[in-house]
């Protein structure tokens, strides 16, 4: 188990540095052949975008083999970089766009594969660890692997910086062939369709309600990305250079988060640690309102733990409660609901700083409270609700799994899944 702890989160540290050095030069790669900020901003989208799709692509993960669907896909992505090489003006910039969406395609499946594979590597105890190891080793590599992509990339071109990328894949790939999978027999049912996944997240509690935090909280981090702009700007009177400082600090919280999380699902069932940091964000959403610049810093600080706590314990509450045959669609599919609103409520937000500062802070920090709310009621209630396991059983053609009242109760870990779960970490 210790052994394929260790090859997921190497596995995340090489995956999260290429995507995330390549990310930020596709950008400036286009920006520069173009002179267009907005097709820089167009790579991004192309990113992005594939989440979208999520639902159906998780059908994939759930049809085909696992480890094999992942492996194939980092030496997609292997193969596919290189052809960056022809890009030398501008009539090529359209092959940037192709290889950002093709990393887009690769995000949902590698994560939906992740989350298939993860239960079969590890044993439920490890499983919550090591989803906090890998969420502190994808924030940390944030912080380093823009920066030394930028630098690359002003010092030998962006062809160099596309052929490292392209070596990390390849190494991510070793990585899944080297574990050691724990086998089981194949389910006895299979449904067919993305409304299977939306059915399992519908349906459980201890799915719906963590993955729901995740999305109001990852959602409301985009709304308020315009106004920490303009708390540091206009609030303040600080230059936007010092945007580093606080990026850095919630850099920081968020390693720090991820290491203890893990240890709050080993004690607490992931609704609570989800409410827990939902509540987080929201404070510090308020401690931004207070014109002090160490109270900001702070403030994002606070932010970085709370958002891995709400998407570790959706990842988890996914990994732990979703039946086998499913758990690739259930996973995507999560995905698709915790990241796809950022996209509509960072423009609803950019647009709501025009009222100032903090009216857009005090309305995230609502929201985000009226959720932990809601999501601490309803886990109580479905701690006290009756179980029917013989309904689970025929749903899934299995014996039925711990119900949200096991997870919540803390009396025992829940069965881990057939298959393994996950790279972003909340923007």
């Amino acid at each position: 188990m210790r052994r394929n702890a260790v090859l997921f989160v190497a596995v995340s540290l090489l995956a999260g540095f290429g995507g995330s050095a390549m990310a930020l030069v596709a950008g400036i790669w286009l920006l520069d052949l173009t002179g267009s900020p907005g097709l820089a901003a167009l790579a991004g989208l192309c990113v992005y975008a594939p989440t979208l799709a999520g639902p159906w692509l998780g059908i994939l993960v759930d049809r085909l083999p696992r480890r094999p669907l992942v492996i194939a896909t980092n030496l997609t992505l292997t193969a596919t970089l290189p052809t960056l090489l022809a890009v030398r003006s501008p009539a090529q910039a359209w092959l940037l766009l192709c290889v950002s969406t093709v990393y887009g395609v690769a995000y949902v499946l590698v994560d939906a594969g992740e989350s298939a594979l993860l239960p079969a590597a590890l044993s439920p105890a490890d499983l919550r660890h090591v989803n906090g190891a890998r969420a502190s080793a994808q924030e940390g590599v944030k912080l380093v692997a823009p920066l030394a992509g930028a630098g690359l990339y002003a010092w030998q071109g962006g062809h160099v910086v596309a052929l490292l990328a392209a070596v990390l894949p390849a190494l991510a790939a070793v990585g899944y062939a080297a574990l050691r999978l724990t086998r089981r027999p194949p389910a006895a049912h299979r449904p067919r369709g993305v409304r299977a996944g939306f059915a399992v997240l519908s349906g459980a509690a201890s799915i719906r309600v963590p993955v729901g935090l995740a999305a109001v909280t990852i959602g409301m981090s985009g709304f308020t990305t315009a106004a920490g702009y303009a708390v540091v700007t206009d609030v303040l009177g600080r230059p936007a250079t010092v945007l580093g400082v606080l990026l850095s600090a919630q850099g920081a919280g968020s390693l720090v988060g991820g290491l203890i999380v893990g240890r709050l699902l080993a004690r607490y069932p992931p609704t609570a640690v989800g409410v827990a940091g939902t509540v987080l964000f929201a404070a510090s959403c308020l401690i931004r309102c207070l014109p002090w610049w160490p109270g900001v810093v702070a403030a994002s600080v606070v932010a970085g733990v709370g958002l891995p706590w709400a998407l570790v314990a959706a990842v988890t509450a996914v990994q732990t409660h979703s039946p086998d045959a499913l758990l690739g669609r259930v996973a995507a599919t999560a995905n698709t609901i915790m990241f796809g609103p950022i996209v509509v409520t960072t423009a609803v937000g950019s647009a709501a700083v025009l009222l100032g500062a903090r009216p857009p802070l005090a309305l995230a920090a609502t929201v985000c409270l009226i959720a932990g709310a809601l999501g601490g009621r309803l886990a109580t209630a479905s701690r006290s609700a009756p179980r029917h396991p013989a309904r689970g059983s025929r749903r899934s053609g299995r014996p039925a799994r711990p119900g949200p009242s096991d997870a919540s109760s803390g009396s025992g870990h829940p069965r881990p899944s057939r298959t393994s779960s996950s790279r972003r970490s909340a923007p």
